[in-house]
């Protein structure tokens, strides 16, 4: 991992109070649907990367791993940049599977453009509605993408309102 703080994302927690000192710290919550429909959509699809593939990247699994989100598992996420492919190494650090909130947490591992942490988790209230949750702590990765963080700051902004979209019902 390319950084200490490991599961800060909070992925089982409704609240996020705070990322760790030297990270840019997001955090959005946007309404993707309403009813059980949406909810068991919403929820299937965060066990199978569909928020990343939706949004551009493909996944792969390590060696002898799973497709499917498995805590502990590393994987290589990949998006093409016109005629190049960018490698992100990460692992899974943070699963939660609860009736009412399903969601998962990764971690940079050497050789990602940034260090640090996101997290997706789709919730449900009361009421109905289907939210999703988005929560990312980074910082420049190390080497020569410590001179791109500007370039993969407006990268992650793009990615984001993708990932807004990706699961919307």
């Amino acid at each position: 991992m390319t950084y200490s703080a490991v599961g800060a994302t909070c992925v089982s927690d409704r609240v996020w109070t705070a990322a760790p000192v030297g990270y840019r710290r997001f955090e959005r919550t946007t309404c993707i649907g309403q009813g059980v429909e949406c909810w068991d959509v919403a929820a299937a699809a965060m066990g199978r990367w569909t928020i990343k593939t939706r949004s551009g990247f493909s996944v792969q699994p390590s060696i002898g791993g799973e497709p499917a989100v498995r805590e502990d598992q590393d994987y290589t996420l990949l998006a093409a940049l016109g005629p190049c492919t960018l490698r992100e190494p990460v692992r899974v650090v943070a699963v939660v599977a609860r009736p009412d909130r399903r969601g998962f947490a990764y971690g940079t591992r050497q050789g990602h453009p940034v260090s640090g942490e996101e997290a997706f988790v789709v919730h449900r209230s009361p009421d109905g509605a289907v939210w999703l949750t988005i929560r990312s702590m980074t910082r420049p990765g190390r080497g020569a993408w410590r001179l791109a963080f500007p370039a993969v700051l407006v990268a992650q902004r793009w990615y984001r309102r993708r990932y807004q979209r990706a699961l919307v019902s």
